[in-house]
């Protein structure tokens, strides 16, 4: 029996990626050429395992996002005027407030029958609520067929490098969910804990967005506490998710988690015993950090590489400062799985 099998039995509501798209922009930034504030910051910033980020100060989040719907849209050979739901994960930073960057994205792609709003409020794993809504509107709605889940990611102050973490590049996804497709979603978890809301802010108040700047309110915190807490938390989500799933740790054909540093990577095996896909390493190395897009560009990348194979499950790992933790286990299928 698959896992997707054992998923189904439990009784979870299938759902699926049908297509999933990406738009990097053309421009490549060297990591020397992003700016940091004195020498400390630097030497951290050049041992991040980071060569490149793409940058396009001239495209907003929500043109980023665009171009990555139109893509996943016309890879499943579907309009916009069919999708059932769109779903945001929402900027960092609007470009004004008041106004809707998720309607100003379904005007633009012409989704008019979309049941559409954002999600967001996790950093990184804003990505997992997305997968939660989608997942339960297909259950609830048997008429509702396809929902687009898409974010452009772009960093929150002017300086693209956070310290002592990584480099932020530009980056849009979409993700067409469906109730079947070619990755299935099998299951999600999600921890949070409100202790850690303000650990890394931007004081913007009266500030020109020049001045803007992600700050580490406890750099001790971070590096220790909320490391700790991190091992621990991983650690009792990963086996609750294996055991729910009737699946051992050797059962999981890849590990995938998003891209931060070369150190978070080491982090993570070390804390879990286990060993991420190369994929993550190379995204690092030429992406950086695009938010909530770099599990899923990870896990695509680790496909065409051909490092995982039709039917292999994957658990894809999430954590964000604010904190919250996340994974997901997924199972990759082949392009007859769309139909």
């Amino acid at each position: 029996m698959t896992v997707s099998q054992q998923a189904l039995q439990s009784g979870a509501a299938p759902v699926a990626i049908r297509s999933a798209a990406w738009y990097l922009p053309e421009h490549t930034l060297p990591i020397t050429d992003v700016r940091t504030l004195d020498e400390t910051e630097r030497a951290t910033r050049d041992g991040l395992g980071i060569d490149t980020v793409r940058a396009d100060d001239r495209l907003s989040s929500v043109t980023l996002a665009e171009r990555a719907a139109r893509r996943a849209l016309e890879q499943a050979g579907l309009d916009a005027r069919d999708l059932g739901a769109l779903v945001m994960v929402e900027s960092r930073v609007q470009e004004t407030f008041l106004s809707s960057e998720v309607t100003r994205l379904q005007h633009r792609l012409g989704a008019d029958h979309a049941t559409t709003f954002s999600v967001g409020g996790l950093g990184c794993v804003s990505i997992t609520p997305a997968l939660l809504t989608a997942r339960g509107l297909l259950a609830a709605d048997p008429a509702l067929d396809h929902v687009l889940v898409v974010h452009g990611s772009k960093p929150a102050a002017a300086l693209r490098y956070r310290h002592p973490v990584t480099v932020n590049g530009d980056g849009g996804q979409a993700l067409l969910l469906s109730r079947s497709g070619t990755i299935r979603i099998l299951d999600i978890a999600q921890l949070t804990n409100g202790r850690y809301w303000d650990l890394f802010h931007i004081d913007y108040r009266d500030r020109p967005t020049a001045q803007w700047r992600e700050q580490c309110t406890e750099p001790s915190t971070y590096s220790f506490r909320l490391a700790m807490e991190t091992r621990s938390r991983l650690s009792a989500m990963l086996g609750d998710l294996l055991r729910r799933n009737g699946i051992g740790r050797g059962d999981v054909a890849g590990f995938v988690s998003q891209n931060l540093s070369a150190g978070s990577f080491t982090f993570l095996e070390d804390c879990l015993d286990i060993e991420l896909l190369p994929a993550c390493r190379e995204n690092l190395r030429q992406y950086g950090h695009l938010g909530p897009n770099d599990v899923f560009l990870n896990l695509r990348t680790a496909i065409d590489r051909k490092e995982l194979a039709p039917g292999d499950p994957a658990v894809l790992i999430n954590v964000s400062p604010v904190a919250a933790w996340s994974l997901l286990l997924v199972e990759t299928g082949s392009p007859k799985d769309t139909a």
